[in-house]
Parts: structure tokens; sequence; C-alpha cells
């Protein structure tokens, strides 16, 4: 029998319990932290020369220069006329699909005239240059490329950086696909913190980008915390996770794969059910003991399922919407009768998957919505990657004549209030009628 732990939130000591089963600690040790700030300094003040020498040394190449770890866009293209039919479509159909809904989310500049004439508005523009980070160890990710990239340049993003590992030298060949499909302006095979800090810093080769965004190890995670401020970053995230909330009357099978779906990314991931028929999660448990076997990444998902996994049993359907916005998931399925009656009540969550024909994995690839999120509870303040991650806004003030005198008159007060007599007198000069 699968060793997944049965939770009920009528049990004396259940908020513990869930607490201890939340909770993440994300915080680098101090290995790490030393290792990743010795990285930093290295590519601050070696450039190229340390960037050659990571690389050699943490994927196993023999690079002499720099130059020999830039990928032409030409091999991008090559990768793109290289890889099967199928895949050139999924990742056409896909591509197209996420480019349609970040369209909805482009903001637009504005601006509004008062009645004495003066303007106040906010003036909307793309980040100039944006360094995206892909993994390229144990697993590779296009669609992580697809969910980076193109919201970037619907954004108006004119330049796109793409750094992505090669252990030993090789070559992902889809994932250079998805970067020609996706409009990405140079890729360079470099990666952890060495590739995090080319990008906030800059090398000879390397061009220092604005925002820093995509998913990677601990060390890049580290990396980017370490130089947020210098440039911007999308998040810090923690493993994958996946809350389902159901209703007793999905397809149990259906909901043991979906809690697979997330827990064969890796052992740390974190899936959990919340229901209130104690029947059903009976019945779930059961399909996951049926169809675990049949997994290739089985034992990943044992373990994942046994150390941050859970089968909840609520009082009522309320009482599991409490649960889900208290857990404020990643992935939210809301595998019920009503789910958009449902998600009206959902306050936390990154993404809200609803129906029973609507599973999660379509969200990770082609739905359209960004599969960026917010993890580790995080969804309470926090939202998707989108393309307002790639614009920043600028107010607009344009003072009448008229207007002045009126906001020179406030200003003046408060700013002598301050004891800021410049800034009362700055605002004076223009209030003179």
């Amino acid at each position: 029998m699968t060793d997944i732990r049965i939770l009920n939130t009528a049990d004396e000591g259940f908020q513990p319990q869930l607490d201890a089963l939340l909770a993440w600690e994300s915080v680098s040790d101090k290995a790490v932290n030393d290792t990743v700030n010795n990285i930093i300094d290295g590519i601050r003040g070696r450039g190229d020369a340390a960037l050659v020498d990571f690389t050699n040394r943490f994927d196993g190449w023999q690079a002499e220069r720099a130059a020999d770890l830039e990928i032409p866009r030409e091999r991008l293209e090559q990768a793109w006329k290289q890889i099967p039919q199928s895949q050139q479509q999924a990742l056409q159909v896909a591509a197209g699909r996420v480019r349609a809904y970040a369209e909805h989310q482009k903001m637009e500049s504005w601006s509004y005239t008062e009645a004495d004439g003066t303007l106040l508005g906010q003036q909307v523009s793309s980040l100039d240059r944006v360094g995206l980070y892909v993994p390229g160890g144990k697993a590779a990710y296009p669609s992580s490329v697809l969910m980076n990239a193109i919201p970037a340049k619907v954004a108006g993003v004119p330049e796109l950086i793409m750094v992505v590992p090669t252990p030993g030298g090789e070559l992902n060949e889809l994932v250079l696909a998805a970067a020609h499909v996706s409009g990405v302006d140079r890729v360079f095979a470099v990666g952890g913190a060495q590739a995090v800090a080319a990008l906030a810093f800059g090398t000879e080769s390397v061009p220092p980008v604005d925002k820093i965004v995509g998913p990677g190890n601990i060390y890049v995670a580290t990396a980017k915390r370490a130089v947020f401020g210098q440039v911007g970053i999308d998040m810090v995230a923690g493993p994958s996770e996946i809350l389902v909330v159901c209703d007793g009357k999905t397809d149990p099978d259906w909901i043991a794969m979906d809690l697979f779906s997330q827990a064969e990314h890796d052992e740390d991931a974190q899936s959990i059910l919340v229901c209130p028929d104690a029947s059903y999660i009976a019945q779930v448990a059961a399909s996951i003991d049926k169809l675990l076997p049949t997994m290739e990444r089985r034992e990943i998902i044992a373990t994942a399922l046994r150390v941050r996994g859970a089968l909840i049993q609520t009082r009522d359907m309320d009482e599991t919407v409490e649960v889900a916005n208290f857990i404020a998931p990643e992935h939210l399925e809301l595998s019920v009768e009503d789910p958009e009656a449902m998600a009206k009540r959902i306050r936390h969550a990154g993404a809200i998957f609803m129906g029973r024909y609507t599973a999660e994995a379509m969200g990770d690839y082609c739905a359209g919505p960004n599969h960026v999120l917010p993890t580790s509870r995080t969804a309470r303040f926090s939202s998707p990657l989108g393309v307002y991650d790639f614009q920043k806004r600028s107010s607009l003030i344009f003072a009448s004549a008229a207007g002045a005198v009126t906001m020179a008159e406030t200003a003046s007060v408060l700013a002598r209030g301050e004891g800021l007599t410049a800034h009362a007198r700055s605002a004076e000069y223009r209030g003179k009628k």
C-alpha cells in the first residue's frame, strides 16, 4: 500500500499537522550561499574568463573561450528543422495559445485631463533586455522556454537572452527549437549561478539584463536571490505543488494521476487531495496503489507522496474551500459539479483548473495561461508570470498654469509641515499668479 498520510479536519491537532506538511525551508544553507557568492565574485572580477572556467568545471566542457559558449541563431533554426513534425506542430500550437492569452494581458498607457488643464496619466514601456534561465540538467523543459519568452516578446522586450546548461556539451534539440519558435534573440550554453551572475552583471560576451526569469536548482535560486536589486527577478520558486478539491464524483483514477503529475517532478513536490467523502478518499488511495507500479518515475512519485503528500477529509465542501484558501496552492483543481461558482470563493491560488475535464497538465503545456506560478503559499500575495512582468509604468504629470497654483498651495503646506523648505519654495515659484 502506498504510504501517503490521511488527515481529517475534525481531528484534534489537524492544524499543526497541516502546518508541518506545508512547511518548506527554501533558504539555502551556508555552503550553498558561500559557493554562490564565490561564483558571483568570480564573474564580476574576471568576466568571460571565469564564465569559461566555471562552465568547464561544472558542465564538463572543454571550452577555450567565451565565444564557444554562444549558440548561433542558425543553430536554433537547424534544431527546429530537425525535430519531428509532431513536435513542430505541438510547439506551434502551444506557442500560439500562449501568445493569444498573453496579448490580453498587455497594459496600455493612459491619461486624463483635469478641468484646469492639468494632465495626469501612466506611460507603459517594456524592459530593454531580459535574461531567461532554462534548466538543462536532469531534465529539459521546452515548455519553460515558451512560457517565459513569449510573454516577454508580447510585452515588446527588444532583446531576450537565454542561458541553458549543456552538461558534456550536449544540446537539447527541443529546447533550441522552442527558443526559435519563441523569438529568443541570443542563447548561451551556460548554467548555474555563473549564468545568473553573467546576466546580472554582464561579461565581455554576455550583456547585462534588466530582469532574470526562469526556474533552476538551489544554486540558481540562491544566485537569483543574491542579485535581486541589481536586476529584477520573477520569483524564488519552491517545489511544484497541486491541490485537488473534489466532491467525490470524479473517476478516482483521474485524480490519482493528477496527483502523480506533480509528484513526478521531484521528491520534494507536493500533491494533496481535499474532499469531504471518506469513501471516495479510500477509492483514490486504492487508485494510487493500482496505478503507481505503472509509472516510469514511480520511485520519485512514491517518495513525494510519502514525504509531502496527503489526502485530507473535511466536514463539508465549505470547509474544503477554507482549507484550499489556507494552503494557497500553486495549482488548484476544482473537480466539482459547479467549479465556476466555487472559483469565486477562491482567494489564493496560482492557477485554478475548473471542472472534471481540466487536467493541470494542460496548463503546463498548452492551455495558454502561464505555468510559472507562485509556490509555497506565496499565492497569498503574488501572481503568475505574465506580460505585466516585462512591462513597467511611469507616472505622467503635466501641470497647467492654473493647476500649478492649486497644487503649489497644497504642496507648500505639507512640505513646510515636514520641514522641507526647498520643496515648498520650489512649488511656490510655480504657484505665483
